[in-house]
C-alpha cells in the first residue's frame, strides 16, 4: 500500500475513537487483519446511514484486509439499547431470520462473500443455542455491573427504564467478538461511536479469556448540516434496496444534499481521490451543482451499479430539460378510465408518495409547491384530465426537486 489505510480512513473522516492509534496503524500496515462489523436484523434492508460502515469496510478490503459481515440474527432477539430512548420493537424469530438473510444478500453486493473476498456470519448460529447458566458462569462473571451502568448507552436508558433483556446485549456482542476471534483470528471490531462501550467490552473479554490484545475502532455518527441523521429524510429512511427506494430517488437524495455537506459526503460515500474531492468542494454557486452530480452518480454506482446510475442521471437531466429519457424516474400507471373520471391533485400526490397525506399535499399547494407538467397548481380542487397528458405522461413535482411520472394506460 502506498498509503496506510488507517490514514486514508482518518483523512476521510471515518475514525472517531480507536483503542490504540499507533498500534492499529502499524497493524494495518504490516499484517492482513481480519475485522468485523455487525448489522442487526431490525429491518429487511440497510439504509444510507449504514453505508458509512460499509464504505469503511470497503476501504479496508481494498487494502488487503479481510472483512466479516456479521448479521445479528441472535442479538436482534434482544435489542441494542445504544442510542435508543425506549425498548426496540420485538420481532418474531422468523421475521428476524428473514431480515438477516436479506441483509446478507445486500452486504454480498458490496463485500462479495460469494467470491471468497469476505466472510458471512450470523450470530444466531451460536447465540440461540447458548446454555444460559453455562454462559453466565463462563462469560457473565467477567462483566462488572458497575462498569456497565457507567456506559453512556445504559446511563441514558436508566432515566426512562432499562429492561433486563437489553442489559444482556453488551455481553452478547462481546461474546460475538470472542467467537470470531477464536474462529477466524478476528482482531478488530468496528462500529458507530455509540457502540464504543460494547466494543470495549469485547476487547476486554478476549483479553480476560484468551490473554490476547485485540482492537476496536468507531466512526462518527454523521449528521447533515441541517442536523438530520445521515440516511434519514422527512419521508423516512434512504433504503439501499431498490424495491424500497428506486435508484432514481436514491440518486436524488444525494444530488439534493445541502451545499455545506458536499465535501464530507464525497469523502465518505465515494472513492474519488481527495485532491479531486477538494477541487469539487471548492466550486461555488451554480457550479457546485456539478459536484453534487458527481456525488450522486458515484454513490449510486456503488449501490445500484453503473447502468442504473446512468439511467438516473439521464432521467434527472430530462426532468429539468423536458426532453430525453424519463424511464428511470419513479412512475405510477393510471388507467385512462380513471383519468377520464377526473383525478384530484391532492389525492394523486399522496397516493404516489410525493406527500405523506392529502393534508400535507394541501399545505404544499397553499405554499406554492405543487406542480403538474411545470405548471404551478393554486386550487386545491384541481382535477387532472386527459388534457394534462403529454408524450411522457403527466409529470408531477413537489417543491423544486421531487418528481413522479404518471403513465396513462388504455
Amino acid at each position: 500500500m502506498s498509503d496506510n489505510v488507517f490514514d486514508i480512513l482518518q483523512q476521510r473522516g471515518f475514525i472517531a475513537q480507536v483503542t490504540d492509534e499507533e498500534t492499529v496503524r502499524k497493524m494495518l500496515a504490516e499484517n492482513r487483519v481480519t475485522f468485523y462489523i455487525g448489522f442487526d436484523g431490525t429491518a429487511d434492508s440497510l439504509h444510507a446511514g449504514n453505508l458509512v460502515t460499509i464504505m469503511a469496510m470497503l476501504h479496508l478490503q481494498r487494502a488487503g484486509h479481510r472483512p466479516i459481515g456479521l448479521v445479528g440474527g441472535g442479538t436482534t432477539m434482544v435489542g441494542d439499547p445504544s442510542g435508543r430512548t425506549e425498548l426496540r420493537q420485538m420481532l418474531s424469530e422468523a421475521e428476524i431470520q428473514a431480515n438477516a438473510d436479506k441483509l446478507h444478500t445486500q452486504l454480498n453486493h458490496y463485500l462479495h462473500f460469494d467470491q471468497d473476498q469476505a466472510i458471512a456470519e450470523n450470530n444466531a448460529d451460536w447465540l440461540l443455542e447458548l446454555n444460559y447458566i453455562k454462559f453466565l458462569r463462563e462469560i457473565g462473571r467477567h462483566f462488572s455491573v458497575n462498569r456497565m451502568l457507567a456506559a453512556e448507552a445504559y446511563k441514558q436508558r436508566l432515566e426512562k427504564g432499562l429492561s433486563f433483556i437489553e442489559f444482556n446485549y453488551q455481553l452478547l456482542q462481546a461474546y460475538d467478538y470472542l467467537i470470531l476471534y477464536q474462529r477466524y483470528g478476528c482482531t478488530m471490531q468496528m462500529g458507530g461511536d455509540d457502540q464504543w462501550g460494547n466494543l470495549l467490552a469485547g476487547v476486554d473479554l478476549i483479553r480476560r479469556i484468551e490473554g490476547a490484545t485485540v482492537h476496536a475502532m468507531t466512526y462518527p455518527l454523521l449528521t447533515t448540516a441541517s442536523g438530520a441523521k445521515m440516511g434519514k429524510t422527512a419521508s423516512g429512511a434512504v433504503w439501499l434496496d431498490a424495491d424500497k427506494l428506486s435508484p432514481y430517488d436514491y440518486y436524488q437524495y444525494w444530488i439534493n444534499c445541502d451545499d455545506r455537506d458536499v465535501e464530507q459526503l464525497l469523502k465518505t460515500f465515494t472513492f474519488l481521490p481527495l485532491d479531486e474531492i477538494k477541487r469539487l468542494a471548492a466550486l461555488a454557486g451554480a457550479e457546485l451543482r456539478e459536484a453534487k452530480r458527481v456525488l450522486a452518480y458515484e454513490a449510486t454506482v456503488i449501490t445500484h451499479g453503473e447502468a442504473e446510475a446512468r439511467a438516473a442521471t439521464e432521467a434527472a437531466q430530462a426532468a429539468f430539460a423536458r426532453s430525453g429519457d424519463l424511464s428511470a424516474m419513479p412512475s405510477t400507471a393510471i388507467s385512462g378510465s380513471r383519468l377520464a373520471a377526473g383525478l384530484g391533485v391532492l389525492e394523486i400526490f399522496a397516493e404516489v408518495g410525493l406527500t405523506q397525506s392529502r393534508g400535507e399535499a394541501r399545505r404544499m399547494l397553499q405554499q406554492g409547491g405543487v406542480y403538474v407538467n411545470d405548471r404551478r397548481i393554486d386550487q386545491v380542487d384541481t382535477v387532472l384530465t386527459a388534457a394534462d397528458v403529454t408524450t411522457e405522461g403527466i409529470l408531477l413535482r413537489a417543491g423544486k426537486k421531487k418528481y413522479h411520472r404518471l403513465v396513462i394506460e388504455d
